[in-house]
Formats: structure tokens, sequence, C-alpha cells
């Protein structure tokens, strides 16, 4: 429909613009013409029935959160201790929203993330402690360890033997380890009833032996220290005879002994002739522990003509 002249476009029921316009209701000029909102609600100012929350509201008079008082005004005051209406009670007198399950918060102090990080600091606290102590002890046992190491004796860290049957072993490796007997050369004993040193005949060990062994009443004398312990030993003796066998008495401590000593032409030379072939022979004397004297002299009833090298003992009463 074309406006007619004089209407300025207005158009419905009452030919008025408010009637055309459909918000005129939201405007003073409207409201005082008697614009209302379509359906009968309230607009502007006038309250009605109210369709749904998304209801148009003029600038300033919408409520948030529940509160009452538009853009611009205070919201109403509530008593206190009374929750403001729609504010859930957990966010009342500015306590803390609510954390949803997982979120690192949770109820009591510091939550479960902070007892847990507290729980776990304190525990790596107590075992640097733990670790420091144990250090310092150990320090001191080593150094103590060390310290006893030159004044404390111990038996074997592998299960060995202890002192008492080492000892018992060196004793046992002592005794089967044969003993080292006294040696000496027959320059070196007492000489007595003629008998004298010599070096005409060629081959003595000593190169110097022992002549005059020829008449009764020649004798040599041999001390002998460091025997063992009581016991019959085997007396050798390194002599030479002009071709023919000869004998001596042996006294041990002053006391002759049951059997000579025998010297046989072990050589095989022709009587009369010194041999450059020393022998030996042997005999066997009762010694007593420490120091004895053993003589070979040439007593009534002996062959007498030998010379003599060395002397010497071993163990036993065998050859």
């Amino acid at each position: 429909m074309t406006p007619g002249p004089g209407n300025n476009g207005a158009s419905g029921d009452n030919g008025t613009p408010e009637g055309d316009d459909p918000f005129g209701y939201l405007y003073a000029d409207g409201q005082a013409a008697g614009a209302t909102p379509p359906g009968g609600g309230g607009g502007y100012g006038y309250p009605g029935p109210r369709s749904s929350y998304n209801q148009v509201r003029a600038v300033g008079e919408r409520r948030y959160g529940g509160q009452q008082g538009g853009y611009g005004y205070p919201p109403q005051q509530q008593p206190y201790g009374q929750a403001p209406q729609g504010v859930p009670p957990q966010q009342q007198h500015g306590a803390p929203p609510p954390v949803a399950p997982g979120g690192g918060r949770g109820s009591g102090s510091g939550g479960p993330n902070t007892r847990m990080l507290l729980i776990g600091a304190v525990a790596v606290v107590v075992a640097v402690i733990v670790v420091i102590a144990v250090t310092m002890f150990s320090g001191d046992d080593d150094k103590g360890d060390e310290a006893g190491k030159d004044t404390a004796p111990t038996a074997d860290a592998g299960g060995g033997e202890g002192e008492d049957e080492q000892q018992e072993n060196s004793q046992d490796d002592e005794e089967d380890k044969p003993v080292d007997l006294p040696k000496t050369d027959a320059k070196a004993l007492k000489l007595e009833g003629g008998t004298v040193t010599a070096s005409d005949i060629q081959g003595a060990e000593a190169g110097t032996y022992v002549a005059g062994f020829n008449k009764v009443g020649a004798k040599v004398t041999w001390t002998v220290n460091g025997i063992p312990e009581d016991a019959g030993y085997s007396l050798r003796v390194s002599y030479g005879v002009p071709g023919k066998a000869a004998n001596a008495t042996i006294l041990v401590n002053g006391k002759a002994q049951e059997r000579p000593l025998n010297m046989d032409n072990f050589a095989n030379v022709e009587e009369g002739e010194w041999s450059d072939k020393w022998v030996n022979t042997w005999a066997v004397v009762n010694l007593t522990k420490g120091t004895n004297t053993i003589t070979l002299s040439c007593e009534e009833g002996n062959q007498c003509d030998a010379n003599f090298d060395q002397l010497w003992l071993k163990e036993g009463t065998q050859g």
C-alpha cells in the first residue's frame, strides 16, 4: 500500500507512527502513546510475563549473576551470613571455588600433590643425612683397621691357618728340613802329640792338611758347637794313607767310643806312596745337645799312619 500524503509513512490500525513501529514500546514517547510489546508482555518499565531468559531488556536493566540493579546501579547488599541469590555455597564469603578432581588441588592444607612433594623433599633430605653419616662412620672404621694392622695379629682372611697352626707347620717344616751341621778343616783342629800342618801332597780340599799322626799319643781335637739334640751322628773324615790301611781311637767328650775310625786304602795305591786322591770314611758318634768335643787319638794298638784334610757331621747313623 502506498503511503498517503501527510502521514509520514505511518500505517496500521491507528494510523500513527507508533502503531507502525514494532519497537515503539521501547521509547518513552511510544510508551506514552500506549505502545505495548507484542503478545501483551511487559516492556521497558512494564513488568509482564517473561517468555524466555533471552527476552530483550532495556539497556542497563539486565541482571547479572542473580543480583539486583542495572547498569550503573550497585547491587543490593545482602545481610552478612546470607548467601546472595544464585551464588553457590562454596563461593560465599570469598571461599575459593572448587576444583574438579585431578585439577591439582584438593581438600585440606596444600592438597594431595603438595603433601606428596613435601614428603618427597623430606625423604631426600633424610637420605642425604643417612649417606653422610654412613660415610663418616665407615671412614672412622677404615682408619681403625689401618691403625690395627700393625699391632693386632689376625688369622688368614681366606680361612687359612691360625697363628698356632702356622707355628706347628713351621716346626714340622724345620724338622723335615735337613739340619746344617758343623764342618771344619783339619788345620783348624787342636793339634797334640806331634801332629803338624803340611801342604806337600796335592788334592786336599783345605789346601793345608794335618800330618804327623803316625805315633802313639798323637791326637787332633775338634770342639763342635750347635748340636741340635742328643742323638747318634755320622762323623765324616777326609783322609789319605800311604798305600796301607790305618785306624784311630774316637773319644767324645773324653769318653772312648766302642768302635774305632777305620781308614782303608780305598785309593788303591802302592804301599809307601801317598796318593793325591783323598778319600772319605765315617763312624757313629753319640753327641749331646749343645757343645761337644771329638778327638781322634793314636792309642796303643792303632795303626795311625794317616793324614787328615776335613771333618764334618751328618744326621743319622748310616754312611
